[in-house]
C-alpha cells in the first residue's frame, strides 16, 4: 500500500470517528431534552398557578380599594348634606332671632293702622306706607304672618288664651286673633295669640 493510500484510509477513518461521535452527541441532546421537557412543564404549571395566585390577589386588593371608596363617597356625601342642612338651620336660627326683636315695632304699625281710621289723611298714608315697608322687609327675609279669622286652629302655630261659643263660626276654628304669628320656613319665630271658637 502507498504512502497516499495510506493517508486516505486514515482520513476515512477520522472522518467515520467524527461522524460516530457527531451522531453520538447528538444522541445525547436528544436524550437531555427529553428529559427536561417533563421540567418545563412542570415549571409552566408552576408559573399558571403563581399567575392565577397574584392575579386573585390584585383583585382583592381592587376590591378593597373599590369598598374604600364608596365608603369615603357615602361618607362625604352625607357631610355635605349635614353642613347644608346646618347652614340653613343657623341662618334660619339668626333670622328668627333678629326678627324677633322687631316684631314688637310690626304689631305697632299694625295697631296705628288700625286705629287711623279717624287721622287725617296725610297721616294715615304715612302710617300705612312705614307699615307696608315693615310687610316688604319681613317678606325679602322670608318672614310671613299666620293667623286670620275663621281659619282653623292649630295647637303647632296658635296660642289659645280664650274660648268662645258662636253660631256664626265653624268649630274649633279662630274666632279672634290678638298678635299675628310669624314663622320663616318651617321655624315659628311667634306663636299667634287667638281665641277659639266652639271647641272643647
Amino acid at each position: 500500500m502507498s504512502k497516499n493510500e495510506k493517508k486516505k484510509q486514515e482520513h476515512k477513518e477520522d472522518e467515520e470517528v467524527k461522524e460516530e461521535k457527531s451522531e453520538g452527541e447528538k444522541e445525547e441532546k436528544e436524550e437531555e431534552k427529553a428529559c427536561d421537557e417533563p421540567d418545563v412543564k412542570e415549571e409552566s404549571a408552576s408559573d399558571k398557578k403563581s399567575h392565577d395566585s397574584a392575579e386573585e390577589k390584585l383583585k382583592k386588593e381592587l376590591d378593597a380599594q373599590k369598598n374604600n371608596y364608596l365608603r369615603l363617597a357615602a361618607e362625604y356625601d352625607n357631610y355635605r348634606k349635614r353642613t347644608t342642612n346646618e347652614k340653613a338651620s343657623i341662618y334660619a336660627d339668626a333670622t328668627a332671632k333678629a326678627v324677633s326683636e322687631i316684631l314688637t315695632v310690626a304689631d305697632s304699625l299694625e295697631m296705628a293702622v288700625k286705629t287711623s281710621e279717624n287721622a287725617p289723611d296725610e297721616f294715615k298714608k304715612g302710617i300705612e306706607l312705614v307699615a307696608a315697608q315693615m310687610d316688604s322687609a319681613l317678606t325679602k327675609l322670608n318672614v310671613e304672618s299666620f293667623g286670620e279669622v275663621g281659619q282653623p286652629f292649630d295647637p303647632a302655630l296658635h296660642n289659645a288664651v280664650s274660648k268662645v261659643e258662636s253660631e256664626e263660626l265653624g268649630e274649633n276654628v279662630l274666632a279672634q286673633v290678638f298678635q299675628k304669628g310669624y314663622k320663616t320656613g318651617d321655624k315659628i319665630i311667634r306663636h299667634a295669640m287667638v281665641q277659639v271658637a266652639n271647641c272643647d
